[in-house]
Formats: structure tokens, sequence, C-alpha cells
């Protein structure tokens, strides 16, 4: 039986977290630089360690205006402090709860940026110590695995990709596939190639594509665990 992962963006205030992690594997948990609150936080970590589900400290740009998916020229120092901030802050709310943070995840914009700026991928790797990374291929991954650090795949069922095998931009067409039978066959062809499944907490139908997917998988012979 081969494993896979399925994680979705969490504590974000859009969407039913508490659903949510009845589905999932892994959360990447918001640290409040585009989403979020402590509260919040430690709300979906009780919740998480309730479930035996994993986190993940989601970074970001520190824009809450445009959920940080507005792409910032950040001096390297400036955004390292600002992830070694959000990584902490998680940190101790995760062991306040009995838990710990498993891996981290950029969000957004930064998500983007790293995979290409070796500069911003570098600073975000300083500042989240030796956490294993969850990403698409590209610079962030590659200089974490230079470093010796875990290094996990992921792919984005209700996303569409481009000839460059990226992400669309949200702002062209065919960049959210909302369809569930779509979601569900691009799940079930990300699955062997990828360690773990992504499912964005803010889309309409979250928690129903997320069960979807999740029979699916189960149904193709996949088991359902966090990566690593």
């Amino acid at each position: 039986m081969v494993i896979i992962d399925l994680n979705a963006d969490l504590g974000e205030e859009v969407t039913d977290d508490d659903a949510l992690l009845a589905v999932v594997t892994s959360a990447n948990v918001a640290c409040g630089y585009h989403a979020g609150s402590e509260a919040i936080m430690r709300a979906v970590c009780e919740e998480a360690v309730r479930r035996g589900v994993a986190i993940g400290a989601q970074v970001s740009y520190d824009d809450r205006e445009h959920f940080g998916r507005v792409a910032r020229d950040v001096a390297p120092e400036l955004l390292r402090e600002q992830v070694a901030d959000q990584v902490g802050v998680l940190s101790t709310i995760a062991r306040g709860v009995g838990t710990s943070v498993r891996y981290l995840k950029p969000h957004g914009a930064l998500y983007h940026r790293v995979i290409v700026d070796e500069e911003q991928a570098g600073a975000v790797l300083a500042g989240s110590g030796d956490l294993p990374v969850l990403g698409m291929a590209g610079a962030f991954l590659d200089l974490a695995r230079a470093a010796g650090r875990g290094v996990f795949h992921e792919g984005f069922p209700d996303r569409g990709y481009g000839a460059d095998g990226r992400l669309l931009p949200r702002t062209e067409p065919g960049a959210l596939v909302e369809d569930e039978g779509a979601i569900v066959a691009q799940a079930l062809d990300l699955a062997p190639r990828v360690d773990s499944v992504c499912l964005h907490g803010d889309s309409p139908g979250a928690v129903e594509h997320a069960l979807a997917v999740r029979r699916a998988l189960g149904e193709a012979g996949f088991e359902l665990r966090p990566f690593g």
C-alpha cells in the first residue's frame, strides 16, 4: 500500500477547521501574518492532537490586507526574523497542547517566490531552524535538501497547472478547479508522484472536496497518513 498525505490550510478564519481536521492528515496552520491569531492557532492545534493530525507552520509575508497573496520585496534579514517569529509563536502554542510543529510550508506569494528566488528561499530556511519543508520543485526545496533537511513534494488537485509545471496565477482562466469530479481525478493523477496532496481550505466546498478526495485515494489503494 502506498502512503499519501492529505493537507489543507487551516486557521485562516475562512473555513470549517474542525470539519477539515476530521479529514486531513496534516494541517498547515496560519501563523498570524496573513491570517489567524494565537487563539485560533491553539484551537486548531488542540483539535489536531485529538485527531492525530500533524501540524505544520504556514509562514507568510506580513500582509493580512491581501491575505498574503501579493508579492513583496522584503529584505532577507527581515524575512528571516518574520519567519522565525511565526514559527516560534506556533511552536510555543503547539507544545502547550502536547504536540509540536512537524514541518514548514510558505503561503501564497511567498510560496511562489521561494520557488524561483534563492535569496528569499534562503531567508525562509534560515528563520525556520531545521524543520522539514513542504512545497513544489525549485530553489526552496533544492536549498533545503542541500542543507540536509527533510524535503517533501506536494500537488494541488484544486488548482490548474501551466506548461512549466507550476500553478497558474489565480488571475488566469483555469487557475481554480471547482468541479469535484475534476478535483478527484487530478488528485488520483498527482498522488503517485508526490508526498502530499493539498486542498485549499478557502475554496468553496473545501470540506466536501476533501472528503471526496480522501475516499477516492483510499479506494485506489493509498494509505492516508502524515508524510515523513
